[in-house]
């Protein structure tokens, strides 16, 4: 019998998380961005411990690691804990935090490509790097327009979640199995 691995599941239900949270940010976008801050704080933090552990579990299994991911990892728990001291100005720092949270998490992910091609596949690595190409994109976008950003945020961060936690789901259920 195959041993699981816990590292599958973590991924698995940060990937649920994020589909759900995505849902109702899309569903509703203007109310959302100040009603769930809390949420994206507790996420974001929850999605850079992830990175952090890729960090460690990649350094111990193969003698190295992606300096980004633990560069992602700081960086999604820095906008995590943002969000969570300061709920009443989470708004703006959505508006100026979760652009380069995409852009840092969406490196972090590309660099992992290779390492994702030989494990999960050719078809996961197309679908990842579209993605995560996608979401840079729209990080850009963000910190170019600021104020498009503010009332079109919900959508885009909506879409962009839906997206990454496909994504997660997708990492979550290809580990499931392996040790």
């Amino acid at each position: 019998m195959r041993r699981r691995s816990g590292y599958g599941w973590f991924e698995l239900i940060i990937g649920i998380m994020l589909v759900v949270l995505g849902i109702f940010t899309f569903i509703r976008p203007g109310s959302t961005l100040t009603g769930i801050v809390i949420l994206y704080g507790l996420v974001a933090v929850i999605t850079g411990i992830s990175d952090l552990i890729f960090y460690v579990r990649t350094e111990r299994y193969t003698g190295f690691s992606p300096a980004v991911s633990l560069i992602s990892g700081i960086f999604s728990i820095m906008a995590g804990v943002m969000l969570l001291v300061y709920p009443g100005a989470g708004r703006w720092v959505m508006v100026l935090l979760l652009p380069l949270w995409f852009i840092a998490h969406c490196v972090s992910r590309l660099s992992h490509l290779n390492f994702i091609r030989v494990t999960a596949g050719e078809i996961y690595y197309w679908f990842a790097l579209i993605v995560n190409i996608i979401g840079i994109i729209l990080g850009i976008m963000m910190i170019a327009r600021p104020m498009l950003s503010l009332f079109s945020a919900g959508f885009l961060i909506g879409t962009y979640l839906i997206l990454l936690g496909v994504d997660s789901i997708m990492v979550g259920a290809g580990k499931l199995g392996s040790r």
